[in-house]
């Protein structure tokens, strides 16, 4: 018989999802031949099939790879709701270095465990995965979006999912000092990947101080040789600026940092940027706006929504820049039910989820409404 370690987690006893909605399915995949280790988490098909992007990162172990598909894949269902559209939440990682490990052929693997899924999942690219990764991963199955537009895709989504974080930083602009005019506000980026980069850009052409950090120096290289204007600092979560952006991997807001940011709001690309959910309320305490990133970030899913639904560009765009309608009316909710904003964003999820269908085996039970504060 053996021992079981207490502080073991697995899928479906993990205290940190215990308030939420549970995953439908969640699959382990390993190709030996080239080296693939990756998990699919698909957590609800409630309002269609599962849609989310690859991330390939070198995990420290296999622990922090599940919790990191678990709230991925979570998020994905949030982002879909909230937005409108007719996806579910899926997400997927897979485990190791890129630089060593990223080939054709490992893709190719990924590729042939999505199609046995049968379209309960469509995946897309993250973290380290391009379109023109999703081409190679599209030569093994049919459910994949955001390939190359040479190859019939909608291509990069980091453009528009910069789109969208730009008009929900207005619209939070507009709720928090009165305009969404974001002229020489002060706004510090975290992560000049493919979405900050392009996040920065448009913050500069609207005339905003922006200041920028990552730990990658060609990503940052890249960004000053592009943009000179912009300061290239070691921080920006304790900077003495007006707007946080958090744009690289999430959990940067933690009770400490939370306690030291000197910005009064916070909107930003990063997936699951609260270390916990008290951390929203000690933000609120403190008057600092949050948007929640499943908000603020959905550009992107709506383009590859777009994609599936054969739109064109210019409509697509013109949804995208809806987002910050979106976060005004979420902002309108929580003022109205004096709740967190985050509160707000989940109840409108919750009813949608709700409205869907009846919940059968592969529609998880919905937890009950949110609590004012």
């Amino acid at each position: 018989m053996c021992a079981v370690h207490p502080d073991t987690t697995g899928v479906f006893d993990r205290l940190d999802f215990a308030d939420d909605a549970p995953h439908e399915q969640v699959v382990f995949c390993q190709d030996l031949r080239t080296g693939l280790k990756a998990i699919i988490a698909i957590h609800s098909t409630a309002l269609g099939p599962a849609l989310g992007g690859t991330r390939f990162y070198p995990y420290v172990d296999e622990r922090a790879a599940l919790t990191d598909v678990l709230r991925l894949s979570r998020g994905m269902t949030y982002k879909a709701a909230i937005a409108g559209l007719k996806l579910g939440g899926g997400k997927a990682v897979i485990i190791g270095e890129p630089a060593r490990l990223k080939t054709p052929a490992l893709l190719e693997a990924y590729g042939r465990f999505v199609e046995t899924l049968n379209g309960r999942y469509i995946t897309a690219g993250d973290v380290n995965t391009t379109s023109e990764d999703m081409d190679i991963v599209g030569r093994t199955t049919a459910h994949v979006v955001a390939r190359t537009p040479r190859n019939g895709g909608s291509g990069d989504s980091a453009p528009l999912t910069a789109l969208g974080v730009f008009h929900a930083m207005a619209a939070a602009a507009e709720t928090y000092w009165g305009t969404a005019d974001l002229t020489g506000r002060k706004i510090g980026v975290e992560g000049v990947g493919k979405v900050g980069y392009n996040l920065v850009g448009l913050l500069v052409d609207a005339g905003a101080i922006v200041s920028a950090t990552d730990t990658n120096t060609a990503a940052l290289g890249r960004l000053a040789a592009a943009h000179p204007s912009v300061s290239i600092v070691d921080s920006v979560i304790d900077a003495d600026i007006d707007l946080y952006a958090p744009c690289a991997m999430g959990a940067t807001l933690t009770d400490v940092s939370a306690a030291g940011l000197i910005a009064s709001v916070v909107c930003g690309a990063a997936n699951n940027q609260l270390a916990h959910p008290d951390v929203e309320l000690a933000l609120h305490q403190r008057g600092i706006l949050w948007v929640p990133d499943f908000v603020a970030n959905s550009g992107g899913l709506i383009q590859v929504a777009g994609e599936l639904d054969k739109r064109s560009r210019e409509e697509t765009t013109a949804q995208v820049e809806k987002v910050g309608d979106t976060v005004g009316r979420i902002l309108q909710r929580q003022r109205e039910h004096q709740i967190l904003v985050g509160e707000a964003a989940r109840d409108i999820v919750i009813e949608r989820l709700r409205s869907a269908r009846t919940p059968g085996p592969l529609s998880p039970v919905l937890p009950p409404r949110s609590d004012s504060f």
